[in-house]
């Protein structure tokens, strides 16, 4: 429910903790102190989470709903640089809040009368989580490769053309992803195929 002078909307009954509260605040101050307020009036967020990334940085991880993800995302360039220096130290990443269906079995079926969507399957919300992760960039490859002891390894390329942009963020990418789903990555840069 979004109370007045929040921007932070949660599930029926749940209230936000003091982390989402503070960049709740923080999207306000930008909307009402930037040329970013027309954009930022109909935005909201679903909730947000501070990780650990290793050598001492943090991540803050935004959620916000699916069907603003379009919206954000054509403004993220200039909001994750805005926060990066509200929250100095920190790395900001937008993801959309997406929901995982369970696998029907015979047990569940009686449950649901509709058909799991192909969006809400564990296959589809990772590779979503995925390409939320790399925004601005693009996904143009990927490798699975499976070592000998059953470990799998990702392997994403990106474009290159978004190389300065966001080479300095991989290894937050990296354990975002595999605090987020359990699976290890690493992002290249190949040259184009001609």
């Amino acid at each position: 429910m979004l109370q007045s002078g929040s921007k932070i909307v949660k599930p029926a009954g749940e209230q936000p903790d003091a982390f989402e509260q503070s960049i709740s605040q923080a999207l306000i101050e930008l909307e009402l102190n930037s040329d970013l307020r027309a954009q930022l009036r109909e935005l909201w967020i679903s909730g947000a989470k501070e990780i650990d990334v290793g050598s001492g940085k943090k991540a803050i991880i935004i959620f916000v709903p699916v069907p603003q993800l379009k919206s954000f995302q054509k403004l993220q360039i200039r909001l994750v640089r805005e926060l990066e220096k509200k929250f100095s130290g920190k790395y900001v990443v937008f993801l959309a809040k997406r929901r995982m269906l369970p696998k029907p079995t015979r047990k569940l079926r009686s449950k649901s009368k509709q058909k799991r969507p192909r969006s809400r399957t564990l296959t589809s919300v990772h590779e979503n989580i995925l390409e939320d992760l790399v925004y601005p960039a693009e996904i143009v490859g990927k490798r699975i490769r499976v070592k000998l002891d059953g470990a799998r390894l990702i392997k994403v390329h990106l474009d290159k053309s978004q190389q300065t942009n966001i080479e300095h963020k991989v290894d937050t990418f990296a354990a975002v992803y595999k605090k987020l789903t359990g699976k290890h990555v690493t992002f290249e840069f190949p040259e184009p195929y001609l």
